[in-house]
């Protein structure tokens, strides 16, 4: 073994052994007698509500660090306590890498009840590690317990899930009908919105007005160009009396984003880089002119000083600023709630169309996100599954989701939960004492890490987001804006399909590992070709990036992806 492997074994072993005592610390209930002890006894449960579980601590790991609140609180924990007999606990991990920390919890093995973790589709490289654990006998068979639930059944009937949630994540063939891993934000109805998104780039509605321009109008990269170069010859300034840049980054800071030249961006249905062409073929951007194309329009915008410098590198406090100053005529991608807009003086702009045509609204017909997963050595497992039925049914989301009726809600006529004036005032306030109040309106989502799924918040509570029963009017501005970017006519118009993204089987592709690192090399190529002296040095770094996916493996890739989508049960979104 050489030096380098002996270092590497030994970071990787030490790495180990620290979520070992980090999992021990959690206490998994492998203890002995842990379900005596729990009381999972199936005594008739005399006197106990409906919603009775067993007397028992569950504890749940989850790997999505800061995103997880830890701590419930006590009132909260004392209801679902005397509603279930649950006593639940979790604890999160990954704050500075969700995979990398699962990957090494599922190497220590020791591990608690349950554990959650980030899981979009199928293709994301968490799939592949639990798929690893449970071909090694490390988690419960979850099939058996769903057909039991009142909601997870769902699960179980056709044409509830989504293609890509029932064969590639949950039923997966390989497992011959058993599932290890549960998918989690599945809508109810297919094609369902929490909230009517706007997204895109978005300019200065004074500077539109000022110009006498209908934003709406602007539906190509090259009048996106001219209305730049009209915003610089305006002069116009911030509200500090400073110029301003045309073209501003995103709100969230530096990030490529295909929405501000659509028309230039060979991507599908979900914006992976894979396409099909006008004979069918599926082709990787790679391999087509629209980098180069995109390079090309990137490096006359920032020539001409129309596009901020730091548009692709710029730091999301300081793009936060931006927008709040109006330093950005036109900011590169926001969304109409974002609360630096929430006056809407930045008004949607296109939205732009697309290397097809004319744009079209595109939808999933159902997508998941997170997932959960029960570890073998897990006592009673079929409690986990009650627990997350119940968080999953309306009385449960109603408690994590609202809280206690009296303290932080009221019901309506119609048995709907109305949200205290002072709860929401204290929201508007300190939003970090709200969050102590310990439920998800407030910002304490620790129901959701088991319940959260079968959404439809507007059936189940009589409104879409919290707090619009008792403030009609909390959403009237991002509201008018999907009103002025006819959000409902996009909708009706919309393409709405099911099936799989193009890396959801790059787990299972021989070379998957170093084509996902190409992947990324071409993404980052991209970004030095924008800044590239000029086009033909651009070309020579795309045409490199381009050589290093073939070498990859890209056209075998394809070739995959072509045999998956002759299959029913794998067929390809794009």
């Amino acid at each position: 073994m050489t030096l380098n492997r002996t270092h590497l074994w030994s970071k990787l072993t030490a790495l180990t052994i620290v979520f070992s005592i980090l999992l021990t610390a959690c206490g998994g209930s492998s203890e002995p007698n842990a379900a005596k002890e729990a009381g999972t006894e199936k005594e008739a449960a005399a006197g106990k509500p409906s919603t009775w579980i067993a007397d028992r601590k569950i504890k749940g790991l989850i790997f999505m660090g800061s995103d997880v609140t830890e701590g419930m609180n006590p009132d909260i924990a004392k209801k679902l306590k005397e509603m279930t007999g649950i006593e639940l606990e979790l604890q999160a991990v990954g704050h500075d890498g969700s995979k990398k920390a699962l990957a090494a919890g599922l190497a220590a093995g020791d591990l608690p009840d349950f554990i959650g973790y980030y899981l979009n589709h199928s293709g994301r490289p968490e799939m592949e590690l639990v798929n690893k654990a449970a071909r090694e006998d490390m988690f419960h068979d979850l099939a058996p317990f769903l057909k039991d639930t009142n909601i997870y059944k769902k699960y179980t009937e056709d044409d509830y899930l989504p293609l890509d949630t029932k064969y590639g994540v949950l039923f997966r063939p390989e497992f011959n009908g058993s599932a290890y891993t549960i998918h989690l934000n599945i809508p109810r109805e297919g094609g369902y919105e929490v909230r009517k998104y706007v997204p895109g780039p978005y300019i200065r509605k004074d500077i539109a007005d000022s110009l006498g321009v209908d934003p709406r109008s602007i539906t190509t990269s090259e009048q996106l160009y001219e209305l730049a170069k009209k915003i610089k010859d305006g002069n116009f300034k911030d509200k500090n009396g400073k110029d301003i840049y045309p073209i501003g980054p995103t709100v969230w800071g530096g990030i490529d984003r295909d929405v501000l030249y659509n028309d230039l961006v060979w991507t599908g249905f979900n914006g992976e880089g894979f396409k099909r062409d006008g004979n069918g073929v599926i082709l990787h951007e790679s391999q087509t002119e629209y980098g180069l194309k995109r390079a090309e329009f990137v490096q006359k915008l920032i020539r001409e000083k129309l596009m901020h410098p730091e548009y692709y590198s710029m730091e999301e406090n300081r793009a936060k600023e931006g927008v709040l100053n109006d330093s950005f005529a036109i900011i590169g991608d926001v969304h109409n709630y974002v609360i630096e807009n929430k006056d809407n003086r930045y008004i949607p702009l296109g939205p732009l169309n697309s290397v097809d045509g004319s744009y079209q609204m595109n939808l999933t017909y159902k997508g998941g996100y997170g997932a959960w997963s029960i570890p073998k050595t897990t006592n009673n497992p079929e409690d986990i599954v009650k627990l997350a039925d119940f968080l999953a049914s309306r009385e449960g989301k109603l408690l994590w989701k609202y809280g206690l009726e009296g303290r932080d809600y009221d019901l309506d006529a119609k048995g709907n939960p109305v949200p205290k004036q002072e709860v929401l005032d204290l929201l508007d306030k300190d939003p970090v004492k709200a969050k102590e109040l310990g439920f998800a309106g407030v910002g304490n989502d620790w129901g959701w890490y088991l319940g959260g799924t079968d959404l439809n918040d507007l059936a189940d509570f009589g409104e879409a987001s919290y707090g619009e029963a008792a403030k009609p009017d909390v959403n009237k501005g991002p509201l008018e804006i999907a009103q002025y970017w006819r959000y409902d006519e996009k909708k009706q118009q919309a393409n709405i399909k099911d099936g799989y993204a193009a890396l959801a089987f790059i787990g299972e592709f021989g070379k998957g590992t170093q084509l996902n690192m190409a992947l990324d090399k071409y993404k980052e190529s991209l970004i030095r070709a924008y800044y590239a002296k000029d086009l033909n040095e651009a070309k020579a770094i795309l045409d490199s990036a381009a050589a290093q996916l073939k070498t990859a493996g890209l056209d075998d890739y394809i070739k995959l992806l072509k045999k998956k989508d002759q299959d029913p049960k794998t067929k390809l979104l794009f």
